[in-house]
């Protein structure tokens, strides 16, 4: 009998200045990360292409970091910015899209996990960034068939998002109380603290991020007391430290502190991890016990109520946890009784819903379930959905009037 084919996932942490990717089958105890240098630790790879002059060789990483100084070799970096600027670059005689040497960049990336004997084709691909835009979810969407990547094998997310993935597949021990990641960057460090409402079902997680702050003389003093500011008055589990700022052996005070009843963790993969993570609990869909209210994530369901085979059941058009950038939802319904569709919202964190009705004026005149309506829910922001109704016709009984009725609803 042959085997049941075992999932493949790619995670990969993008920022302005490098990439880290990690590779996951559920089979493995945890994702692992790829180091272009045997048995190091060293992660980041250089968001770094070059080209070879007269030759359409491309080079990437560390290695068109060394060869940028030769004087036969082109090279171009600050890829993912000039991408997002949408900006155009000359190489020789030809001229690129920034966004096409970003693809180029990352399909050259996601091979390195082959070289450890990974399968080429991945079943998602997650990337993670620091923050969410429409410019550059925008860009990744026009960059994933590049990848040969389909809509249900790409998710992009945030740092944040990626964080709450990561940590809810520790051991539960990590996180039953308040949970702290420090991320320390180019002499700026903030933190992220996530907290689980454990009276819902599914349980509600938020993460609370606070602003950036910069030592100035005394980095382990100003880190103790900034961690001392964050703890008061809370229960905290476990800390995680991210960034090349922690790197060297500057914290004496501040780590003794840190690991004073809780457990610490430092390392730079956690983002890729995370979204290693974030594309297998994608795959497990409602089984996944918890919902992520973050400023991406919808904040609340929105369902109709349906009669099928003769009996009722609620249909969900948009769910609350899932990323506004990316979610969607549609269907067709028969129309039976007055003309009007009511839509039960409901937040996540509630068992009450609220049903919001909407009337379809001027719809053509039809006997009883002889109407058949599209519907499609588009959010325009976490907390805003546009909703589209349209008319389309019964069959060859009666034609579609391309009649359609829009509405902007909120909670």
């Amino acid at each position: 009998m042959e085997s049941e084919k075992v999932p493949y996932y790619l995670g990969i942490d993008l920022n302005e200045r490098c990439a880290v990717i990690s590779y996951y089958r559920p089979d493995q105890d945890e994702p692992e990360t790829v180091s272009t240098v045997a048995g190091s630790e060293i992660y980041q790879i250089p968001l770094v292409l070059a080209k070879r002059k007269g030759i359409g060789q491309w080079y990437y990483g560390d290695d068109a970091r060394r060869m940028a100084k030769a004087s036969e070799m082109i090279c171009v970096d600050s890829l993912l910015r000039r991408a997002v600027d949408q900006e155009s670059i000359r190489i020789e005689e030809e001229s690129f899209e920034a966004w096409e040497l970003l693809a180029l960049f990352l399909k050259k990336l996601i091979q390195l996990p082959q070289k450890l004997g990974n399968p080429s084709v991945c079943d998602r691909l997650v990337i993670t960034v620091e923050r969410l835009s429409r410019e550059n979810m925008a860009l990744f969407w026009k960059i994933a068939p590049k990848l040969g990547l389909q809509k249900e094998q790409f998710m992009v997310i945030d740092h944040k998002a990626a964080f709450y993935y990561f940590l809810l597949n520790q051991p539960g021990e990590l996180w039953v109380h308040d949970v702290y990641l420090f991320e320390y960057e180019q002499n700026n460090i903030h933190s992220y603290c996530l907290r689980r409402d454990m009276r819902t079902t599914p349980q509600v997680v938020t993460i609370e991020e606070s602003s950036r702050f910069s030592f100035s003389s005394n980095p382990d003093l100003e880190f103790l007391r900034l961690q001392q500011a964050e703890f008061e008055n809370k229960v905290v589990s476990s800390v995680y430290l991210v960034g090349n700022g922690f790197d060297g052996d500057w914290m004496k005070s501040s780590l003794t502190y840190l690991c004073r009843g809780r457990r610490a963790f430092i390392g730079n993969n956690l983002f890729s991890k995370g979204a290693c993570y974030a594309a297998s609990v994608r795959e497990q869909g409602s089984a996944w016990p918890y919902i992520y209210m973050g400023e991406n994530e919808m904040k609340f369901n929105v369902s109709l109520k349906l009669r099928s085979r003769g009996q009722e059941t609620f249909y969900s058009l948009i769910s609350a946890g899932r990323n506004w950038f990316e979610t969607y939802g549609e269907c067709e319904v028969i129309l039976s009784g007055s003309p009007e569709i009511d839509f039960w919202k409901q937040l996540p964190n509630s068992r009450e819903a609220r049903i919001e009705t909407l009337e379809l004026t001027d719809i053509p005149n039809r006997p009883d379930r002889m109407t058949r309506l599209l519907i499609k829910a588009s959010p325009v922001a976490d907390d805003k959905i546009e909703i589209e109704i349209r008319d389309m016709g019964f069959g060859d009984f009666y034609r579609a009037t391309d009649k359609s009725w829009k509405y902007t609803m909120s909670m």
